[in-house]
């Protein structure tokens, strides 16, 4: 894997372990529930990323971003899931994202996918993915973040901690930020 594509893998795992460490701060009911000042749910942010992932990149080098199957209109109902339904959803779009950044090569930068129609070179295209996750991702957190209030587990530096993290920026890195997200346990 080359360099930009092993740069884009990380900084999707990062923001991946945000909204998966973000979530887990969530109790069960509050993953299907929208504040008044929201417009999206964790549960339908999560239905739509995952739908976004998988269709952009099942067949990424070979068909439009955009499937047919895809029911994009669909992805924003409200929705009530367990816990288990919704990381199974959202671990199905990373697992096709993934899957297709393990398979490009660096020569495949410089092809041409289609989104809607539309012509982008893969590394265009990567970039574009990336930015729409971490848009979402944003979201996730910024719910969950809300949910949380004062019993908020900072997922980046706290505040006033600035001075300290810059002591040992160990986690600057998109794996050592990632990894610095999960559980103890490793789950």
């Amino acid at each position: 894997m080359s360099g930009l594509l092993h740069s884009i893998r990380d900084e999707y795992t990062r923001y991946k372990a945000m909204a998966e460490a973000a979530m887990a701060q969530l109790r069960d009911d509050e993953l299907g529930t929208a504040d008044p000042s929201v417009s999206n749910s964790v549960s339908v942010i999560v239905w739509h990323l995952s739908g976004n992932l998988g269709s952009r990149f099942t067949d990424f080098l070979t068909t439009d971003g955009e499937k047919p199957w895809r029911g994009r209109e669909e992805e924003f109902t409200r929705r009530s899931v367990s816990r288990a339904e919704l990381m199974a959803k959202w671990e199905a779009g990373w697992r096709i994202l993934f899957d297709a950044l393990d398979h490009l090569a660096e020569a495949d930068l410089s092809r041409t996918v289609m989104i809607r129609g539309t012509p982008f070179l893969v590394h265009e295209a990567l970039h574009r993915s990336l930015a729409h996750a971490s848009y979402h991702v944003g979201q996730i957190v910024y719910i969950a973040k809300h949910a949380r209030s004062e019993a908020w587990h900072y997922l980046t530096i706290p505040p006033g901690r600035s001075e300290t993290y810059n002591r040992d920026a160990s986690c600057e890195r998109p794996d050592a930020h990632a990894a610095s997200l999960k559980p103890a346990d490793g789950s």
